[in-house]
């Protein structure tokens, strides 16, 4: 057996006889088991990196639950911080997700060209995919209202919707060659 198999075997060892241990000293803390849990992990994650911290059987026992201890109580500090941001945030009337300025322009670049998209489609196929989507009329309701047969009424919107689709993907890469 080489030293990194070693190494790994002892560290398995030690981690099927200490993970439970550490795991239920953080939920007796936090009472969270997924908190817990994640805590637990952090900790071995720490300690494999770390060997001469585990190695010593004389020394690992209360330097685990003081690296637990700390790690909770940091882990606490750090939700108390968040919660009082987020609570600030609704005190001040600031929504909790801040679209960037460019998302926002994105967005109604899109509209403008999805608009102009079925604008310039024929008379029949617009009329038919608006009826469809926005006044919520089924093919049915569409083909009867248009005189049409319903297998006209789907190829048109099945064309409108591939007009759209080209807009769109041309749009996207014009972005990303940006």
């Amino acid at each position: 057996m080489t030293n990194t198999e070693e190494r790994k075997h002892q560290f398995e060892q030690f981690f099927i006889i200490t993970f439970p241990k550490v795991k239920a000293f953080a939920w007796k803390i936090l009472k969270s088991e997924d908190d817990a849990e994640d805590i637990a992990q952090d900790i071995f994650v720490k300690l494999w990196d770390n060997p001469e911290l585990w190695e010593d059987c004389d020394t690992w026992n209360s330097y685990i639950y003081t690296m637990v201890r700390n790690h909770v109580f940091n882990f606490l500090k750090h939700k108390s911080i968040e919660c009082a941001y987020r609570e600030q945030l609704v005190q001040d009337d600031i929504p909790l997700y801040q679209t960037d300025i460019h998302d926002e322009l994105y967005a109604k670049e899109i509209e403008l060209l999805i608009k102009l998209t079925i604008d310039k489609m024929p008379i029949q196929r617009k009329t038919c995919f608006l009826m469809s989507r926005k006044q919520g009329m089924s093919n049915a309701e569409i083909a009867e209202r248009q005189k049409l047969s319903i297998r006209t009424v789907e190829r048109h919107i099945y064309l409108a919707l591939m007009d759209l689709k080209k807009t769109i993907l041309f749009f996207f890469l014009y972005l990303l060659s940006s």
